[in-house]
């Protein structure tokens, strides 16, 4: 899928704002300075908390670089057959109803999407286990691979910093420590754009200049 094809996929499921041509290629070399790594951070939305029993409603997806630079933006619903009566999972949380779910892409399209997106990029999360778990339950169950390097975990990157756990690391609360925020929390594309700001600091802190010591933060 090429870079129109994005376009047309996405205009139907959400939105797309791209602030620089989208690239794609494999994962760049270990000298690589760590300003010119590109990052796809992800954040899902979902019904609830089981990979087994619960599904992703939302996704949202920042492509940046290591200095900051934001390359491309994506969110999309998740439109399945079948949510049930009223609400679907923890509405009080997200807030996603089904009316806006079935304006949203199909699971196997969504995750084909994302195999674009991610594709060049290192995968991020924060608490990219959770996001990571669902995504892959889902592609295991429709067989369309995620085909991702990484992944990365903005969590795991603060929680270093810390480690006799003085502070919070909820996004939010790192994020407030940078002095950014967010006023749309629980929204797909608005956590993964938080995640995204928080990204540079936290690979400043840890002083990662090149992708080979990035790697080695991996998992």
């Amino acid at each position: 899928m090429n870079m129109p094809d994005v376009a047309r996929s996405s205009a139907i499921a959400g939105t797309v704002h791209a602030a620089a041509p989208f690239a794609v290629g494999g994962a760049p070399d270990a000298a690589t300075p760590i300003a010119q790594v590109r990052f796809a951070v992800v954040d899902t939305e979902t019904t609830g908390l089981s990979t087994d029993n619960d599904r992703v409603l939302q996704i949202g997806v920042v492509v940046t670089r290591g200095d900051g630079a934001v390359e491309h933006q994506f969110v999309t619903y998740l439109k399945r057959l079948s949510w049930g009566f009223g609400h679907v999972g923890a509405f009080h949380v997200h807030g996603i109803t089904r009316r806006q779910l079935r304006h949203g892409m199909k699971p196997a399209e969504a995750l084909e999407m994302l195999n674009v997106l991610i594709d060049g990029c290192v995968f991020t999360a924060h608490n990219v286990k959770f996001d990571l778990g669902f995504l892959r339950s889902d592609s295991t169950r429709l067989e369309v691979p995620l085909k991702l390097t990484g992944p990365l975990c903005t969590l795991n990157l603060s929680r270093r910093l810390d480690p006799n756990r003085t502070v919070s690391h909820k996004l939010r609360d790192v994020a407030a420590r940078l002095g950014k925020s967010t006023d749309r929390p629980h929204d797909a594309l608005a956590d993964a754009q938080l995640a995204a700001a928080v990204l540079p600091s936290l690979l400043a802190a840890h002083r990662i200049t090149t992708y080979g010591e990035l790697a080695a933060h991996f998992g």
